[in-house]
């Protein structure tokens, strides 16, 4: 049976439970993938779940595994919205493409890219990753527009959300681009950032369309 289908129904699942329902019936009500007979009998048959009368419950397995795809899942909507620019609605079909291809360590990379959100643009829960319980214990840089920086100040470029081609090829010319670590030289009167000894000025509305990981000073 196909991985992909198994993924969405335990992703329906991980869904109605949220809204505070283990149901069979209200599972298939509400899942964009068939719950057939055959897909339960392979859930069971794969130990993800167990059947309590007219509830489908998780195994411990089942719930990881739904946990991660439900994590993919919102994590891809988060990156079409904040950075792709496309709104809640146009995320849903290409979010679920997503979900199925995401290898473990991109899908941490784009959670530490977006700053470990804690909600999809809908409002519903990202479950943490290890990257999310790690930030937690270390001063994590947060990911902040780069007219945040004071003078003096260094980051490292994250990503840029400008929809204005001319004004992404000009820093691409220049090459600021995601991974550059960048400093602020002076913000008035002119906007200028620095890097390798490069400066370039900017106008502000530029600067503010550019992302990075603010770079703490070594204690």
């Amino acid at each position: 049976m196909h991985v992909n289908l198994i993924e969405e129904v335990l992703e329906s699942i991980w869904v109605t439970e949220e809204k505070g329902s283990s149901n069979l019936a209200e599972i298939k009500k509400h899942s964009c993938a068939e719950v057939s007979d055959e897909v339960v009998e392979e859930l069971l048959k794969n130990k993800l779940v167990t059947i309590d009368g007219d509830d489908l419950l998780f195994t411990e397995t089942g719930r990881e595994q739904a946990k991660n795809v439900i994590r993919r899942h919102r994590l891809a909507e988060r990156l079409l919205t904040d950075v792709l620019k496309r709104t809640a609605d146009e995320t849903e079909e290409t979010a679920c493409e997503f979900e199925h291809f995401l290898a473990p360590e991109i899908t941490e990379g784009i959670c530490t890219l977006l700053g470990h959100p804690k909600t999809c643009p809908h409002g519903s829960v990202i479950p943490p990753g290890t990257c999310c319980i790690e930030a937690r214990k270390t001063v994590e840089s947060v990911v902040i527009p780069l007219t945040k920086l004071e003078p003096g100040e260094s980051g490292k470029i994250a990503y840029i959300t400008t929809q204005s081609h001319p004004r992404l090829h000009k820093l691409l010319s220049f090459g600021f681009a995601p991974g550059l670590t960048v400093s602020v030289h002076q913000k008035t009167p002119t906007f200028i950032i620095e890097s390798d000894k490069t400066q370039l000025a900017l106008e502000k509305e530029i600067a503010e369309d550019i992302f990075v990981w603010k770079k703490e000073e070594s204690a």
